[in-house]
């Protein structure tokens, strides 16, 4: 859809999908591809190694940094991807706690994570920071040990440390939907087709490299679900299967936060002319860029 509305506009793409920002991980990611990233300029990927963190204060300031040089060339920029808390920190201009990260503690709770499992994480960040974990995705390990990182170190709550201001730039929101049943259809064709593309080869060559399983871009839906058929106690199958099944669940998810926000305006999707659909969103878009700039 980005790539429809340049025909628009000239735009520059920022990435907001928290795996797209590692190298490495192509197929699994579904990163665009080097032709797509000809046809307009492309911001964030490919910016990490997958054995480092980036934290969610340096996606907020390295994206703001591009905002800021797109509109200085008179560009229009857009945020493109699906992760709630890298859209929310752009969208909200969210005041991030400045806790530093503390390795020690964080091998603690990820070997928990691994060997105990999600819940019992949550569970102890319900017991500690009831606040926090009311606001969290109760699935999102990552999500979980940093808010428990926080309270920890600072006897916090994470959500009280946090706070958010006005965004620098009039923002329009835009989201694509379509029905469960062919989201789900559309997502087993993926998964096959990456198959076909290597990504059981691309986690392979990952591990061969030495980047460990409990590592934040492995866990990564495609990557986690086949870590167990590299390591030879799963079955290609059971894994493709899995990596299906665990995607479908993440689309409810992603469905239950998005529509938690206000001000985000949905298109429905016509995967048999999306054309028509970019048309819709760029008379919204600049209906709306046109109102939000007079008043501001």
């Amino acid at each position: 859809m980005a790539l429809r509305l340049a025909a628009f506009w000239p735009l520059e793409v920022v990435n907001a999908d928290s795996r797209q920002i590692y190298r490495y991980l192509n197929v699994g990611t579904a990163k665009p591809t080097p032709q797509q990233r000809s046809q307009v300029p492309h911001h964030l990927y490919d910016i990490c190694e997958p054995d480092r963190t980036l934290t969610l204060a340096e996606y907020q300031t390295r994206a703001h940094e591009c905002i800021r040089a797109i509109r200085e060339r008179n560009n229009l920029p857009i945020l493109v991807g699906g992760t709630p808390l890298y859209l929310r920190a752009i969208r909200e201009n969210l005041r991030i706690p400045e806790v530093a990260p503390d390795p020690d503690l964080r091998q603690e709770l990820e070997s928990v994570l691994e060997e105990e499992g999600v819940q019992v994480l949550f569970d102890r960040l319900a017991a500690l920071d009831p606040a926090t974990a009311n606001s969290v995705d109760p699935y999102n390990g990552r999500r979980i040990i940093r808010a428990l990182e926080v309270y920890i170190k600072t006897g916090q709550s994470k959500v009280q440390l946090e706070g958010q201001s006005a965004p620098e730039w009039p923002i329009c929101s835009i989201g694509l939907n379509c029905p469960r049943e062919i989201l789900h259809e559309r997502v087993d064709v993926r998964v096959d087709d990456m198959m076909k593309c290597g990504l059981a080869e691309e986690v392979k060559s990952l591990v061969r490299a030495g980047y460990d399983a409990v590592l934040p871009a492995l866990s990564a839906l495609g990557y986690r679900q086949l870590l167990p058929y590299v390591a030879g106690t799963q079955t290609l199958e059971e894994a493709v299967t899995r990596i299906k099944s665990e995607t479908h669940r993440y689309i409810r998810h992603q469905y239950t936060w998005f529509r938690r926000w206000h001000n985000i305006r949905w298109f429905e999707m016509d995967f048999a002319d999306p054309d028509r659909v970019a048309g819709q969103v760029q008379e919204f878009v600049e209906q709306e860029w046109k109102v939000r700039t007079t008043k501001n």
